[in-house]
C-alpha cells in the first residue's frame, strides 16, 4: 500500500500526520468511547475525532496544552484561555465530559473550570472526542465527550525521554520554559507494566508588543508555575481475560510570584503583572485519578467489562491583590483578602457487557450498569468558612444499546437508559455578601429516561450518510446555584434551579472517503428547555442562569493527499446559540462568549521533505461575532484575529528533534475570553510569537 493511500484511511478521523508514518497505521479506526466496547468508526452515526499520538506529539511540540490542541483540530471546540483555568470552553456550545480512559474528570456539581487539567498530555495516546451531546457515559456530556486514553505497555522492555524547552525573544530567561517526561514500560510472561513521570516549569508569558500578559491570581494561570505528574499502569492476562491498574497524579502550582495589574477596557489599556507577594496560597491543581479494570471476553457468552475507580481532585483559587466584594464580612473587619479551594471526591463503577448475534439475528448488544458517588464542596480557606456546602450526589443508571445489520450496508443503532439520582445536602447559610441566608437542607431526588437513535447508510464505498438524534441528563453547577441564594426562606428540597439539565441533540452527516480526498459535512441542532448560562457579576464571580437556550451548527472538514508527500487540511465550524432571556418560552438573545465558540477555520499543510524531516504548517482564523439582546442591540463585538504555527521534526541524534514557532506572525490580539466578557483585571493580550526546541529518544 503507498504511503498516500495509506495515509487518506485517517484524515477524517484526525488533524494530519506526518506522511511516513501513516503506513503503519490501520485502515480502520476503532474506537471505544462511542459505544463503551470497541466500534469501527464508519458504523458510528455520530461525528467523531480521534486525535493519535503522532498528531499529539506535533501538536505539543508547538504548545504544551491541552485545550490549544483540542481548538487547532477541532475548531468546534472553543479558544484555549492559556490560563490554568479552562472555565467557560466548550464544544458545541456546550461543557464536554473530560476522562481519562473512561474515569470521569469533570466536576459538574461544582464546575471550577479546570477538568481539562488533570493529566500531562505526554501521558497520552491518543484523545477520542465524541461530538455532541450523549448519555453513554452519563452525568455532564452536554456538549460531547473528551476522552483521554493513556499509553499501554508495549511488548519488551521500552525506555524514552523527552526534553523540551521554549522561550520568547523578549526575555529569553524570564520566559524559558523546561519539559522532561521519562517513560519505562515491560512485559513479564503474563504481566506488563508502564511508568511515567514528567516535570514542567513554565516562565512569563509576553504579547505581541513585548509586554508581560496578565496574570490571572484568582482563576490560575499556567505561566510562572510548575507541574508534576506521576503515571503507572500494570495488568496481568490469562486465559481471555486481564486484570488491569491505572493510577495518574496529577500536580500544577502557580509560583505565586507576580501580580496583576489591571489594564484599562475602555482605554485600550491590556492587564500586566509585575513581580510581588499575594496573600494566601498560589492557585493549584492537585488531581488523583485511580482505577481498576476487569475485563473477560468469554463470560457466558459476552465480553465483560468492569471498571472501578476513584478520583479526588482540589482546585485552589488564588487571592486577589484587590479584596473581592463576593468574601466580605463585617465580622471580619474591611479589606477582607480570601481565597476558595474547590473539592470532588468521586467514587463509582461501570459495569458493561456486549453480545453479538443475539438469538442468532443480526443484532448486538451492550447493556450494564453505572454506579456514581460525588461528594463536592468549595471552601474559603484562610477563614475556614463555606462557601459551598457539602454536595452529595448519588446516581445509578442501566442501561442498553442495540445496533441491527440485517440490511446490506445499513446500520442502525438505538439505546436507552434510566438515570436515578439523589442529592443531599445539609442546612447552610450563605455568605454576608449574599444576605447570610439561611437554606434549608434537602434530599431532592431525581429521575430521567434517556434515549437515542442512529443509523449509517452505505452510498458506496466512498459515499456514507449518517444520522442521529440523542438526549444528555447532566446537573447544572450545583455548587454555584446554591452559593448564590440571596432571597430568604428557601429549601434545597424544593429549589427549581437544582433541576437537572436535559439536553436533546440532532445531527445529519455526509462522509466522502476516497483515495486522495476525505471530506466530512455536518449539522448539528442542540436544544435544551431549562438548561443554564454563565453570567459575569461586577466582581468577577459567575453566577447561573436557568434558561432555555439553542444551538445549532455546521461543521465541516476536508483532507487532500495533493501528492504522496503533501497533505493539505481544512477544518471550519460554524455556530449561532440564543437563550430565552424573559422565561416566555422563546429564544430571543445570542450566547456570549463564556457560553459558546466563535465560528472558526483551520488550515494545514503537513509535508514530508525526506524521510527524516518533516513539518507542518497550520493557520487558526477567529472570526468577527457580534452578540445582540432580546431588542436586537450590539451588546458585545468580538474582533477576530489569526495565528499561524510552525512546526517541525527531524530525525537525527539517534531520535527525534522537534523545533516549533506558534504565532509566528507576532499577530496582536485580546483573547476570546478577555472580549467576550471585558474587564479591567482580566484584559488579557494572548501570547506573543514563542519558540520551542525538543529532543526525543527512545531506547
Amino acid at each position: 500500500m503507498s504511503t498516500k493511500s495509506s495515509g487518506m484511511c485517517l484524515l477524517m478521523c484526525a488533524a494530519a500526520v506526518s506522511m511516513p508514518s501513516l503506513a503503519d497505521l490501520p485502515t480502520e479506526i476503532v474506537i471505544v468511547t462511542s459505544s463503551r466496547v470497541e466500534k469501527p468508526l464508519s458504523t458510528i452515526p455520530n461525528t467523531v475525532t480521534v486525535i493519535g499520538q503522532v498528531e499529539l506529539e506535533q501538536q505539543l511540540a508547538v504548545q504544551h496544552d491541552l485545550s490549544t490542541v483540542l481548538g487547532n483540530l477541532i475548531p468546534g471546540f472553543s479558544p484555549s484561555r492559556q490560563k490554568m483555568t479552562n472555565a467557560g470552553e466548550s464544544l458545541r456550545g456546550r461543557k464536554p465530559l473530560y476522562m481519562i480512559d473512561g474515569v470521569p474528570q469533570s466536576n459538574p456539581l461544582r464546575d471550577g473550570g479546570r477538568d481539562g487539567r488533570t493529566i500531562d498530555p505526554a501521558m497520552l495516546e491518543r484523545v477520542e472526542v465524541l461530538h455532541g451531546a450523549n448519555a453513554i457515559h452519563g452525568l455532564g456530556a452536554a456538549g460531547g465527550i473528551i476522552n483521554l486514553i493513556t499509553k499501554k505497555p508495549g511488548s519488551g522492555l521500552d525506555q524514552s525521554i523527552r526534553l523540551s524547552t521554549g522561550f520568547q525573544t523578549e526575555d529569553v530567561g524570564e520566559s524559558a520554559d523546561y519539559g522532561v517526561n521519562y517513560s519505562i514500560s515491560n512485559s513479564f510472561g503474563q504481566s506488563d507494566i508502564l511508568a511515567s513521570l514528567s516535570y514542567r516549569s513554565t516562565g512569563i508569558a509576553y504579547d505581541a508588543n513585548g509586554d508581560i500578559i496578565g496574570a490571572d491570581n484568582t482563576q490560575g494561570d499556567t505561566m510562572d508555575s510548575e507541574s508534576l505528574n506521576g503515571f503507572i499502569k500494570a495488568g496481568y492476562n490469562w486465559d481471555d481475560q486481564r486484570i488491569e491498574l491505572m493510577v495518574n497524579t496529577y500536580d500544577i502550582e502557580s509560583n505565586n510570584e507576580w501580580v496583576s495589574v489591571p489594564g484599562d477596557v475602555s482605554e485600550g489599556i491590556p492587564s500586566s503583572a509585575v513581580k510581588g507577594e499575594i496573600e494566601g496560597e498560589g492557585a493549584r491543581n492537585n488531581v488523583t485519578a485511580i482505577s481498576l479494570n476487569y475485563t473477560n471476553d468469554e463470560f457466558l457468552g459476552h465480553s465483560l467489562r468492569i471498571q472501578g475507580f476513584r478520583q479526588d481532585f482540589e482546585a485552589t483559587y488564588g487571592a486577589e491583590a484587590i479584596p473581592l466584594a463576593t468574601f466580605q464580612d463585617p465580622a471580619y473587619g474591611p479589606d477582607l483578602i480570601d481565597q476558595s479551594q474547590n473539592n470532588s471526591e468521586k467514587l463509582g463503577m461501570k459495569i458493561t457487557l456486549a453480545k453479538d448475534d443475539i438469538a442468532g439475528l443480526p443484532v448486538s448488544l451492550v447493556y450494564g450498569m453505572d454506579l456514581l458517588e460525588d461528594k463536592t464542596w468549595q471552601a474559603l480557606i484562610q477563614t475556614n468558612r463555606a462557601w459551598v456546602p457539602e454536595t452529595r450526589y448519588l446516581n445509578y443508571a442501566p442501561y442498553a444499546q442495540a445496533e441491527f445489520t440485517g440490511v446490506e450496508k445499513l446500520v442502525v443503532t438505538t439505546g436507552v437508559r434510566y438515570e436515578k439520582s439523589k442529592l443531599e445536602v445539609d442546612d447552610f447559610t450563605t455568605l454576608a455578601s449574599y444576605g447570610s441566608r439561611f437554606v434549608e437542607g434537602g434530599k431532592p431526588e431525581f429521575s430521567e429516561t434517556l434515549f437515542n437513535l442512529g443509523s449509517t447508510y452505505q452510498l458506496t464505498n466512498a459515499w456514507r450518510v449518517f444520522g442521529n438524534y440523542s438526549e444528555a441528563f447532566s446537573m447544572p453547577d450545583v455548587g454555584r446555584v446554591l452559593r448564590g441564594i440571596n432571597e430568604p426562606d428557601q429549601s434545597v428540597e424544593s429549589f427549581l434551579d437544582l433541576t437537572p439539565i436535559l439536553t436533546e441533540s440532532t445531527e445529519f452527516g455526509i462522509e466522502y472517503s476516497g483515495n486522495d480526498v476525505k471530506a466530512q459535512l455536518s449539522y448539528y441542532t442542540s436544544e435544551s428547555d431549562f438548561g443554564e448560562r454563565l453570567q459575569r457579576g461586577a466582581d468577577g464571580v459567575y453566577t447561573v442562569n436557568r434558561e432555555k437556550t439553542e444551538i445549532e451548527g455546521w461543521e465541516l472538514s476536508t483532507q487532500w493527499a495533493v501528492t504522496d508527500l503533501d497533505l493539505l487540511g481544512l477544518r471550519y465550524a460554524q455556530a449561532e446559540g440564543r437563550y430565552d432571556s424573559d422565561d416566555d418560552g422563546r429564544v430571543d438573545s445570542d450566547l456570549d462568549g463564556t457560553n459558546i465558540a466563535p465560528d472558526r477555520l483551520n488550515i494545514s499543510w503537513d509535508r514530508a521533505w525526506s524521510d527524516a524531516f518533516n513539518s507542518r504548517l497550520q493557520v487558526n482564523y477567529l472570526f468577527d461575532r457580534s452578540v445582540k439582546n432580546n431588542s436586537g442591540t450590539t451588546i458585545n463585538e468580538f474582533e477576530g484575529y489569526t495565528t499561524i504555527d510552525l512546526s517541525t521534526d527531524l530525525a537525527a541524534l539517534g531520535g527525534t528533534i522537534s523545533f516549533a514557532a506558534q504565532n509566528i506572525t507576532n499577530e496582536d490580539y485580546y483573547t476570546y475570553y478577555s472580549q467576550s466578557s471585558p474587564n479591567d483585571i482580566r484584559n488579557f493580550k494572548g501570547l506573543g510569537r514563542s519558540f520551542s526546541l525538543g529532543y526525543q529518544k527512545s531506547f
